[in-house]
């Protein structure tokens, strides 16, 4: 310390005086960095979240940091992190889906010339999102964003199947106007379920490591892999048992509309 006093400090004169006679020199504990933003003191505060999702655990921390902690004139808080990107990715995504459901639903209006077969197959959406939340819950994942993903991927899978299905269908009883609508249904499904099959099992079957990865990079990996290999079985089971059946409950309300052409 002594050596540090004896620095010497220039003066507006010209002149030089030691720092100890401008200064108390003495060792304490203190900050080991001091930080600084914009010409502010900046001190972080980080944590690392296990066990649940960052987005409730950033409002649970927020509101409770409002109610409980008041800041002193001149101190403000800034909240940053991973959230934000969740944060972001969730704008994206309530402008992106509803979009992509509106074209995919148009496109399908366009292929049947129905809106009531076009709604058929869009059924097929909500069937691969049970599959996919089911998953999720059960092996203990939050919600994230490439979860979010992994349900979006999901869709396209789940359309297709739907459109098989339901183009078969049509086909025969276009083909065959005096065929019952029971034994078309039966038909139609029993026939396209190979194609069914050998389109979700392969993409299921190639998500399944991705699934089971624990390594780096497994945090992001996951979640996406989980949802679209649960998405895929409850899109396979429902493809091929539950959207006959509206199928039949559909038919039912007009038995006397015949498919168009495609």
């Amino acid at each position: 310390m002594h050596s540090i006093g004896s620095i010497l400090i220039p003066t507006h004169d010209g002149g030089h005086v030691p720092l100890n006679t401008l200064a108390d020199i003495r060792v304490v504990n203190g900050a080991s960095i001091i930080a600084r933003r914009e010409n502010r003191r900046q001190v972080s505060v980080r944590t690392n979240i296990r066990g649940r999702d960052q987005g409730s655990f950033v409002e649970e921390a927020q509101r409770l940091f409002d109610a409980k902690v008041k800041l002193p004139p001149g101190y403000r808080v800034e909240w940053g992190g991973q959230f934000e990107n969740l944060a972001r990715a969730r704008k994206r995504l309530s402008l992106i889906l509803p979009v992509t459901i509106t074209i995919i639903f148009t496109l399908l209006f366009f292929t049947f010339g129905s809106a009531k077969y076009a709604g058929l197959v869009m059924m097929n959406v909500p069937f691969s999102l049970v599959g996919g939340i089911v998953f999720l819950y059960l092996r203990g994942i939050n919600l994230s964003v490439s979860a979010a993903v992994g349900f979006i991927s999901l869709f396209g899978v789940a359309v297709m199947s739907g459109v098989l299905v339901i183009s078969e269908i049509n086909r025969r009883r276009r083909v065959q106007p005096d065929l019952p609508v029971k034994q078309a249904i039966v038909e139609g499904s029993l026939s396209q379920m190979r194609p069914v099959l050998m389109m979700i099992v392969v993409a299921l079957l190639g998500m399944v490591p991705a699934a089971r990865a624990s390594g780096v990079g497994s945090d992001v990996q996951r979640p996406l892999a989980t949802v679209v290999v649960g998405g895929l079985l409850s899109t396979l089971l429902l493809t091929l048992l539950a959207l006959p059946a509206l199928y039949a409950l559909a038919i039912r309300q007009k038995p006397e509309e015949r498919p168009v052409e495609e």
